[in-house]
């Protein structure tokens, strides 16, 4: 705990380089540990900024803004229409550097407007080894990644969270619902709103941890082995549920879940 508590000082000490920030937050695991912590070091002199986007999910922008009022954090939501930006819809290999380019444009925009001096965001030490085309807008622009910097990984801000109270800490990864593409399958509102919903149902069915993968009219199902059983007993009303959405064929993906597992398509290009 000595290490991780060092970590966490070494983090204090980089929010302290600032004397105002900006905090990219999605009410995630990551960006709600960051912003908990800026709020201790910054005071009143910090804004949360939160992109409603078509690929974001309602719940978790209302989850951002209940943490935001019950820690008296002042918090701007910024509208970006993604179907807008181009080559979003064509849902490229670079979409994500599109994508976020587009996004902190805004959010330097708005940290501008309110007077921040920087503009942070929730990348962590273990998001190197992941295709993450977005990490390039970020750098492009100046993005400051103050987890990363103190070297904090995913388990250690999960702990730090737990240590802090915050109920995130064992919050499942949650990603953009674009990830829920195939590469070069045009992205559309409704595709978006079926992937949303699919997984909410299964949500509401029990499972912590799942996505639906969509590939054409095909739901590929992704979620721990150790759920297997269950999402098998329950067979009959899931596909009844995901049919009724629009998908023709559900079928459920023998490696279970895996983060970015539409990428595993790209080969060695990444």
């Amino acid at each position: 705990m000595d290490d991780l508590r060092a970590k966490k000082e070494s983090l204090v000490s980089v929010l302290r380089k600032w004397k105002s920030a900006a905090v990219a937050f999605s009410a995630g695991v990551d960006s709600t540990f960051l912003l908990a912590v800026a709020r201790e070091v910054l005071g009143d002199h910090l804004l949360a900024m939160t992109a409603s986007l078509v690929s974001f999910p309602q719940q978790e922008l209302n989850e951002a803004k209940a943490f935001c009022q019950g820690w008296g954090i002042r918090h701007v939501v910024v509208e970006v229409n993604q179907l807008e930006i181009e080559g979003f819809r064509n849902n490229p290999p670079e979409r994500c550097y599109l994508c976020k380019r587009r996004i902190f444009e805004e959010f330097l925009r708005v940290a501008s407007e309110h007077g921040m001096e920087c503009v942070c965001e929730g990348s962590n030490a273990d998001d190197e080894g992941d295709y993450r085309p977005g990490r390039r807008a970020i750098a492009e622009l100046g993005i400051h990644s103050p987890l990363k910097e103190a070297g904090l990984s995913k388990k250690e801000i999960r702990l730090l969270s737990k240590e802090m109270g915050l109920s995130t800490w064992d919050k499942p990864s949650m990603a953009c619902l674009a990830t829920r593409f195939e590469y070069g399958e045009l992205i559309t509102a409704e595709k978006l709103f079926m992937v949303e919903t699919a997984e909410r149902r299964l949500h509401d069915l029990g499972f912590r941890q799942v996505r639906v993968r969509c590939h054409g009219k095909i739901a590929r199902i992704e979620v721990e082995p150790s759920d297997f059983g269950q999402i098998l007993s329950l067979r009959e009303q899931v596909e009844r549920e995901l049919r009724n959405l629009g998908f023709l064929y559900i079928t459920l993906d023998l490696a279970g879940y895996k983060s970015g597992s539409m990428d595993k398509a790209l080969g060695e290009s990444i």
